[in-house]
């Protein structure tokens, strides 16, 4: 969303008129649910998806429709058993699909889309409102600043969360998503694994720390993805970062000591996701010096994955990285549907 903002800011500041095209509701099998955008100029899609396929196609067109009568306007498409075939579905559903008139040099959306920058720059929990029943009127929410751009009523805080999601309350209709969190995946240790997992995890969508250390392998140059490199102490974790519950750990440092160090500290957090790279037998001994030498019970154990990632039999650093990555992915999707 960040990169759509940046591109609406630059078109519309050119003179050029766009259509914002997102999923507002979804049921049964469909290519993306609620959520899902793309932005459409006079050329074409530039960015975004919508899942691609016949409906993206179709929307892609309907979207130059947008852009010639200047008008906003909703469409469903019913996947029914005789519109799979017409739509390229290989199964069945329904998708509700919003495509926003946003006007050339249209200075309230500008104002958003500025809003926006700085918001994703400070690292905010933040949450696009589009109002339907106002031609797609797009505002923001942070809980610092409220609302921004639109005329939201006061409960409709109360009903943010983080899934996305139409609200149709007392008159009015209202599509809202967390379009960005203040979340941020910690990665202790910078060596090889380090190294193909933060690139991964930037490409969709993580923010990433990467901390070490030894000078030589926190560095810039060794993590171009990341939101921030420290150099830092791993017996004083918190001296560097601040670990809450809407952060995940992945903790890939050189050695057992320098694991457990850090575990411990980690435990003390509210980190919603630790996971610990090692074998089984390495977890054993790592967790009886936690229980010796810090007081741990074995409940507290719970909330440490490890081995780190999902089990496809990953070997390589590479393969690894993207273990990881699958499961703070799914982790994230259910986080998601709370």
């Amino acid at each position: 969303m960040r990169k759509m903002f940046r591109l609406i800011s630059e078109r519309l500041r050119a003179g050029e008129d766009l259509a914002l095209v997102t999923v507002i509701a979804s049921s049964g099998a469909t290519p993306r649910g609620a959520g899902a955008r793309m932005l459409i100029g006079k050329e074409g899609r530039l960015c975004g998806t919508i899942g691609g396929g016949a409906v993206e196609y179709r929307s892609e067109q309907m979207a130059q429709k947008v852009l010639e009568e200047k008008a906003s306007f909703e469409h469903g498409f019913n996947l029914t058993r005789n519109d799979v075939e017409d739509l390229g579905m290989i199964c069945g559903g329904a998708v509700s699909v919003f495509f926003g008139f946003l006007p050339a040099g249209d200075e309230k959306t500008l104002e958003i889309a500025e809003k926006a920058e700085g918001y994703f720059a400070s690292g905010r929990d933040l949450w696009l409102i589009s109002d339907i029943a106002d031609k797609g009127r797009i505002g923001l929410y942070t809980r610092e600043d409220g609302f921004v751009g639109v005329g939201a009523p006061d409960w409709l805080a109360g009903e943010l969360s983080r899934r996305p999601g139409r609200v149709q309350k007392e008159g009015r209709d209202l599509y809202v998503e967390q379009i960005n969190s203040s979340g941020r995946v910690y990665v202790f240790g910078c060596g090889h694994v380090a190294q193909e997992l933060v690139p991964v995890l930037s490409h969709v969508g993580f923010r990433c720390v990467a901390m070490d250390d030894r000078p030589e392998f926190a560095t810039r140059a060794l993590f171009p993805d990341a939101e921030e490199v420290i150099l830092g102490d791993f017996e004083h974790i918190a001296d560097s970062v601040t670990v809450t519950e809407e952060d995940y750990a992945c903790v890939l440092t050189r050695g057992h000591a320098f694991d457990a160090v850090v575990q411990a500290q980690l435990l003390m957090t509210d980190a919603c996701y630790i996971g610990v790279i090692g074998s089984a037998r390495k977890k054993a001994g790592v967790y009886r010096k936690l229980k010796e030498e810090y007081g741990f019970a074995d409940e507290v154990f719970a909330r440490i994955t490890s081995p780190i990632g999902l089990d496809i039999k990953a070997e390589t650093p590479a393969e690894i990285a993207i273990s990881i990555a699958a499961q703070l992915i799914e982790l994230r999707a259910r986080r998601n549907e709370e």
